[in-house]
């Protein structure tokens, strides 16, 4: 092909790209009403975003003002940090990772993108559960992939099952799975894992999972999908658990066939994760005794929303198995899950997540409450909340 076939093939390559149809994230809305709502001097408590109260564990902050002192940091991924990740590993999951499989990232949605475009191309079809985290849909429409979503209501615990991959036709050629999940806290059980993978070895379908809450759970453990699939992408981060939300550190755990495609990228679009956090989070993954404390305050405000869902008024729930998350359906009040946030926030200051984020479907029907703030403050939300809500009902 001589150079004006070659524009030729590119031009008409790039016409069938259209731009992305991207929807705004709607609980950045709402978290932007409420600050403002904050600087006219009311009183507002934040449940409409996925970020534990707390800061960063005593160690790691001690770490962070020691280097802060003494290197003037630059470009540099942790060597030592990547191995002690490989260990736990080993030590959670009892799974073998070699450190050079870790790509540390800004956060987890660096992660996200490094795993779709290291293993898809443009029109490939990848699944995902209905409800879900918004930036997975969003992030695949970006990347020009096409997101398949699977209804996952009540029956199924709101999660993706093995049924419902093998029932895809034709095949995606990915999937992302997320337990614990956002929206709705949902956990896979061990049993179905395995029966998920074996569906998509059998089709050939790639598992990209999500498990950024993993560490946040409320009965048995969580498993990695590394227990029962070595050639999974894994995606995790420092903002949950470990409570980092700010220092903006993650990880991406690749297969090592696709390795060098995930590292060629990382170098070209995001470089390298922030030197400093690299430091703190090392300090980070031996505090898991302060960090057990934050996951006992989140159990504690999950008992006190489930205690209190009868005088909310709330009776249909996904069973918040993990995470720090509560779904709960609002059709019998309302058809606007937006407004219905909007309303609640300023007339009790209470700021939480509409549906719509989650399900472009049956969203509308929908709010996700964060209970991952302190105990006092899910105490007053529902003082605050119980009369609103009985007001609503009457209406």
């Amino acid at each position: 092909m001589d150079d004006r076939g070659i524009s030729q093939h590119a031009a008409r390559h790039a016409g069938s790209l259209r731009k992305a149809d991207i929807e705004p994230f709607h609980a950045i809305a709402i978290s932007r009403l409420a600050h403002t709502l904050q600087s006219e001097g009311r009183s507002v408590i934040h449940m409409e975003f996925g970020q534990p109260s707390t800061g960063a564990p005593r160690a790691a902050i001690e770490v962070a003002h020691r280097i802060l002192d003494s290197d003037p940091m630059g470009y540099w991924e942790s060597v030592p940090l990547k191995q002690r990740l490989a260990r736990h590993y080993s030590d959670s999951y009892r799974v073998s990772a070699d450190p050079e499989q870790f790509i540390l990232t800004s956060g987890a949605s660096p992660a996200l993108v490094l795993a779709l475009i290291s293993r898809f191309s443009p029109g490939d079809r990848v699944a995902l559960a209905r409800p879900g985290y918004v930036a997975y849909r969003n992030t695949l429409k970006a990347l020009h992939l096409v997101p398949v979503e699977i209804a996952c209501g009540e029956s199924e615990r709101f999660q993706l099952s093995a049924a419902s991959l093998a029932a895809l036709n034709p095949p995606p050629a990915g999937v992302i799975i997320a337990s614990p999940a956002n929206p709705t806290g949902t956990i896979i059980p061990p049993q179905e894992l395995q029966a998920m993978v074996d569906v998509c070895r059998a089709r050939g379908i790639q598992i990209v999972s999500d498990e950024i809450y993993h560490g946040l759970s409320y009965g048995e453990r969580t498993h990695s999908i590394l227990e029962f699939d070595p050639t999974a992408f894994v995606i995790n981060s420092f903002s949950k658990y470990f409570s980092m939300v700010g220092w903006r550190l993650g990880w991406l755990l690749a297969p090592k066939e696709h390795l060098h495609r995930a590292r060629a990228f990382v170098g070209n679009l995001f470089l390298t994760a922030p030197s400093l956090s690299q430091h703190a989070a090392l300090a980070a993954l031996g505090a898991h005794e302060e960090l057990d404390g934050h996951v006992a305050v989140y159990k504690r405000n999950r008992k006190l929303l489930l205690d209190a869902l009868p005088r909310l008024g709330l009776n249909a729930i996904a069973p918040p198995d993990g995470a720090f998350y509560l779904y709960a359906n609002i059709g019998h009040l309302t058809d606007d899950s937006f407004n219905f946030c909007k309303d609640m926030l300023k007339e009790t200051g209470v700021a939480t997540a509409p549906g719509i984020d989650f399900d472009p479907v049956h969203g509308r029907e929908f709010v996700r409450f964060s209970f991952a703030v302190s105990t006092p403050q899910i105490e007053t939300a529902i003082e605050r909340m119980v009369p609103w809500m009985r007001s609503r009902q009457r209406s």
